[in-house]
């Protein structure tokens, strides 16, 4: 089955207005992370998770409500079923300390409602602030060997304008993060290392639907003139649109699945794969081949492929 087939829009033309619209999406999020920041989890602030679960059902503002009398600050949400709620705090004792502390409130205020710990996870400060950095180091190293990898593959303008293209999805994703971030209880969209994962998984994806437009100019490019690189460009993209549609589009509609009906725990994962997918798909149409045109025609150069030249 093919959707779009032999369309001819002129996304070269329209390539302005696709960067005002980027630029407003990085300044927004940009902006956000200045003022408000990241709802950071336990992996990069430090602090406790505690998986609690009651034998029969319980509001999920009763149990806050203990918490907040027995001094226990911090985040909770149902967790998988009614009776299991997740809390994540930071708090400044011991784990035994804290398990002892919340078992106590919830004997005193439901003693005909018996409760386990199921688990508590625990992150001191300094753990977190070295994850945080190994995180930031696996991103640049990721983006790094993208860089290299298309520069060999293509050229230098293909593979920067590639890597443009990655960090213009990482920073609109996350900005959105910032954005979005503890305003809903179903989707707290805290900043931890699956977050990092799906950025990593957005850049692959990303990535690699650019090269596959790269790959069609490339295969049209050869021998043609730089006044005719407009109208191969536009053609490209336009003949890769299809491909584009049904696999982000399948994609898409995997992840969507998997965040309606995941719990809280892997919501935020789902939300970053979704949207940094939805904004790669666009960014590898509007951003990255663009990019490497309007940096042709302001250098007024043609494309050195590899293993040839274009003259």
């Amino acid at each position: 089955m093919r959707i779009f087939h032999k369309t001819s829009f002129n996304f070269i033309k329209h390539r302005k207005i696709a960067y005002v619209i980027s630029m407003v999406l990085l300044l927004s999020g940009i902006v956000s992370l200045a003022f408000r920041g990241l709802n950071y989890g336990i992996d990069f602030r430090g602090g406790s998770e505690v998986v609690i679960r009651f034998e029969k059902n319980v509001e999920v503002g009763s149990v806050r409500a203990v918490l907040k009398e027995a001094g226990v600050s911090g985040t909770l949400k149902q967790y998988g079923i009614d009776r299991s709620f997740l809390l994540s705090t930071v708090f400044s004792g011991q784990t035994n300390e804290l398990k002892a502390l919340v078992s106590n409130a919830f004997n005193a205020r439901f003693p005909d409602n018996r409760h386990e710990i199921v688990r508590i996870d625990s992150v001191g400060p300094s753990i977190a602030s070295d994850l945080k950095w190994s995180a930031l180091k696996a991103l640049l190293g990721a983006l790094a060997a993208i860089l290299l990898y298309v520069g060999i593959r293509f050229e230098l303008k293909f593979a920067a304008a590639g890597v443009v293209a990655i960090f213009h999805d990482v920073l609109t994703v996350l900005g959105l993060f910032s954005i979005l971030g503890g305003l809903f209880a179903f989707m707290p969209l805290e900043m931890d290392q699956s977050i990092i994962a799906a950025f990593l998984t957005v850049a692959g994806y990303s990535i690699t639907d650019t090269v596959v437009v790269y790959d069609r100019i490339r295969e049209r490019i050869r021998g043609r003139k730089p006044s005719e690189y407009e109208a191969i460009f536009n053609d490209s993209m336009n003949q890769t649109l299809s491909r584009t549609i049904i696999t982000s589009g399948t994609t898409l509609l995997s992840v969507l699945i998997l965040f309606i009906f995941a719990g809280p725990a892997i919501r935020g994962f789902a939300f970053a794969v979704f949207t940094g997918i939805l904004i790669g798909t666009y960014s590898s149409i509007f951003v990255a081949a663009p990019i490497v045109y309007d940096w042709l025609k302001a250098t007024k150069s043609s494309v050195r492929l590899r293993g040839g030249s274009v003259s």
